[in-house]
């Protein structure tokens, strides 16, 4: 081989070197923003399944209607149940190992106008469960970065 050949070896093999490092940042930015978006979804499914167990139902006969799952008094307060003490409250931060997320939810009585996207019904609520946290940038974790959320939003019947 010619000097020239190697020469141009080494600045075809050095121009793809130095194009697969800049991509590596940004591909380990996509993981670690993908694994935040996974755990969001998986805090906010696991509030959804204790909200969902939670007991609203008539009672026999005559018996007062039983309310542990309350409602929100405001779209930023913490629902409250039929005990007059909070059913769910704001976690900010979330206990270890998720100390970088927190978690609200909001309960929406959807019997009084305007009701729950236009559904007027007394015996149906609207639950928002919304997570946030604040995303890694190619830099690593900057306070100035804005914070994500993730809601995630169901209906609960009366029982």
């Amino acid at each position: 081989m010619t000097i020239a050949e190697v020469l141009l070896a080494v600045a075809v093999v050095g121009g793809s070197l130095a194009t697969l490092a800049s991509v590596i940042p940004t591909a380990a930015y996509g993981l670690q923003e993908g694994n935040q978006l996974s755990t969001a979804t998986f805090l906010a499914e696991q509030r959804m399944e204790q909200v969902r167990n939670t007991v609203w139902q008539r009672g026999p006969a005559a018996a007062p209607i039983v309310d542990s799952l309350g409602v929100s008094s405001a779209p930023a307060a913490t629902p409250v149940g039929g005990s007059g003490t909070p059913t769910f409250p704001d976690e900010n931060p979330i206990a270890a190992p998720y100390g970088n997320y927190w978690r609200t939810v909001r309960i929406t009585d959807c019997g009084t106008a305007p009701g729950c996207g236009g559904i007027i019904s007394s015996t149906l609520r609207q639950v928002a469960v919304i997570v946030g946290y604040r995303p890694m940038t190619i830099a690593g974790r900057v306070s100035g970065t804005p914070e994500k959320n993730l809601t995630l939003t169901m209906y609960i019947a009366r029982r």
